[in-house]
């Protein structure tokens, strides 16, 4: 299943801030790929959606092997361990993920604004400096040249 089906725990909160289905999303950041916030969203939405499923399996893993109608014998504190190992590196990559979504999701520009209708403007420098009078004395015919060198 591609990582563009699979759901994960900031769907809303990217249909909301972007203002359209996921399939929308994806459909515009295959049109108009031009727009580098949306590409990032969803890019770290796809890893966000396989660190989810690594989490998922790795936790009904553990639960089955603990089920209450299990055997005994078939425990292996070897097996839970390195599940525990796998479990905290699914949660870190996760955990990265989401700050990394969030904090995309936060600094981005707004998204209801159209940029490209709205005209450029540049800040103007200002002169406020004044020239010194007309009738100001010359400067001297060596004024600013380098110093004579003297034995």
């Amino acid at each position: 299943m591609s990582t563009s089906a699979k759901p994960t725990s900031r769907d809303d909160l990217l249909a909301e801030t972007f203002g359209a289905t996921l399939a929308e999303l994806y459909e515009r950041a295959a049109v108009s790929p031009g727009v580098p916030a949306l590409t990032r969203a969803l890019e770290l939405r796809s890893f966000l959606a396989l660190a989810e499923e690594q989490v998922d399996r790795v936790r009904d893993r553990v639960h089955e092997a603990m089920a209450p109608d299990r055997d005994m014998n078939e425990l292996s504190a070897d097996e839970l361990r390195f599940d525990a190992q796998w479990l905290a590196a699914a949660l870190d990559a996760r955990d990265g993920y989401l700050a990394a979504l969030g904090q995309l999701l936060r600094t981005m520009p707004a998204q209801s604004v159209d940029r490209s209708s709205r005209p450029v403007e540049f800040a103007q420098p200002q002169i406020t400096t004044t020239l010194p009078p007309a009738t100001a004395a010359p400067a001297p015919p060596r004024a600013g040249a380098a110093p004579e060198h003297r034995p």
